[in-house]
């Protein structure tokens, strides 16, 4: 603000400028800062993209994404690794972590097998090519329980999204964007456990009650019309 009305020919300090905005209920927005991961080993080995950006699946628990996000507390990052059905759209496991490692992507593949129990041999589990997808930890695993990994290329941004879409309506992505704008946002946590128990009762709403009544609306509408 201040350089604007610098240009503007009005010649003020940083203070006063400060001290106007605030009369006039005028807040500057600052910028959140950057996060960056925290170095968590060399990728092992990169699956092919064998979903090919075929994200309307019919059939429950045959196709998979994963994906991780990070939630700032007093105390440091905690982060949500996430595993969505691309035919429910529901987030069918998690595991919530201090540390965004290759054990936190297999945590939430875990959960989601135990509470769905689906036919590993037919299942396809997509991701990025994040080091904790392609760890050797991960491969590993997903080759033991005979999970297809496919990943989408480096930097193209279209490998996760719908056709047509834009990034910011991938399926993941708008799970991650719901959470933190309806739930995490608003909020300030002082450490790990509140962020595991809001993340949890979210995801329960996300899975029960958002989705259902907007296929409700959904339906309902297009009955109507």
């Amino acid at each position: 603000m201040q350089h604007k009305l610098n240009a503007a020919g009005h010649k003020i300090g940083v203070y006063r400028t400060a001290t106007l905005m605030k009369k006039v209920s005028i807040k500057a927005i600052r910028p959140k800062k950057r996060h960056y991961y925290p170095n968590t080993g060399k990728p092992h080995k990169k699956a092919d993209n064998l979903l090919n950006r075929d994200f309307n699946q019919q059939k429950s628990n045959t196709h998979w994404v994963g994906d991780i996000t990070y939630i700032k507390t007093h105390q440091g990052w905690s982060y949500l690794a996430s595993v969505l059905d691309l035919a429910s759209k529901q987030v069918v496991g998690w595991s919530l972590s201090k540390h965004p490692d290759a054990k936190l992507a297999q945590d939430a593949i875990s959960n989601a097998i135990a509470r769905y129990k689906p036919n590993t041999g037919n299942l396809m589990f997509h991701s990025d090519q994040g080091t904790q997808y392609s760890s050797k930890v991960l491969i590993d695993y997903c080759n033991k329980i005979k999970i297809t990994q496919s990943m989408s290329r480096k930097g193209n941004c279209w490998d996760n999204t719908p056709q047509g879409g834009t990034k910011q309506s991938a399926v993941m992505e708008r799970f991650f964007r719901s959470l933190k704008s309806e739930k995490l946002n608003h909020q300030s946590f002082t450490n790990h456990g509140e962020v595991v128990e809001n993340v949890e009762s979210y995801i329960y709403f996300y899975n029960y009650i958002k989705n259902s009544f907007s296929y409700w609306v959904f339906n309902t509408c297009t009955e109507d019309g």
